[in-house]
């Protein structure tokens, strides 16, 4: 017989990457999660088209993206992220609380979508709870989305909306769309009266709020 003590088995570490351009928040929600004991916030970037090359080198279990990033939305982000690592679930974590980013982040396969300003405690616990399968949505954003209805605009609409974004003229946009001009005209003719805006810009401005863009 011996008296040795068997030694515990080690917890296994949940493996997060955090997408965030603002390096000051990320840094900081990396030091948040990295108090909880099974967590472990295994890589970092700040580019929505470096989310994809990070889950896969890191062997990501859970990706905590933002939506404003640059190079790709985290939307996009989440999407891609669900073609080429599908066990790979997805938080999303943003300032902006637009019940139209909510439906759009849900049909990108996002398994979560959380507010910043929600405590830290807040998110570790979304990322253990979509490890065990479970959807985690902000009650507020749920019930806002709901009220809201569904977005209006078709996705062409919107490709027309965005492409106008910057203000580029009908010919620049049909180009870069491979569109007629006529089309283009009728695109933003729909989407500025579907939103009940009185010009483009206005049209732009009102789908973004909404988080249709």
């Amino acid at each position: 017989m011996t008296d040795e003590t068997p030694e515990a088995e080690p917890i296994r570490c949940v493996r997060v990457l955090l997408a965030e351009d603002q390096s000051m928040v990320r840094e900081a929600l990396a030091a948040l999660l990295s108090l909880e004991g099974d967590i472990d916030v295994v890589a970092q970037v700040a580019r929505g088209d470096e989310v994809v090359a990070a889950v896969l080198e890191h062997r990501v279990q859970v990706a905590v993206l933002d939506i404003e990033m640059p190079g790709m939305t985290g939307i996009e982000a989440a999407a891609l992220v669900k073609r080429q690592s599908p066990g790979t679930k997805v938080v999303i974590a943003t300032t902006f609380g637009r019940p139209g980013y909510l439906r759009r982040a849900m049909e990108s396969g996002a398994d979560a979508f959380l507010v910043k300003d929600a405590p830290a405690a807040e998110l570790a616990e979304a990322v253990r709870r979509v490890l065990r399968g479970e959807r985690v949505i902000d009650p507020t954003l749920a019930a806002a989305a709901l009220a809201e209805g569904a977005n209006p605009l078709t996705g062409r609409e919107v490709d027309v909306l965005a492409a106008a974004a910057d203000g580029a003229v009908n010919a620049e946009i049909a180009r870069r769309l491979h569109l007629s001009e006529g089309t283009v005209r009728n695109y933003l003719s729909m989407a500025i009266q579907k939103t009940g805006a009185r010009n483009r810009a206005e049209a732009v401005r009102m789908a973004k709020e909404k988080g249709w863009l």
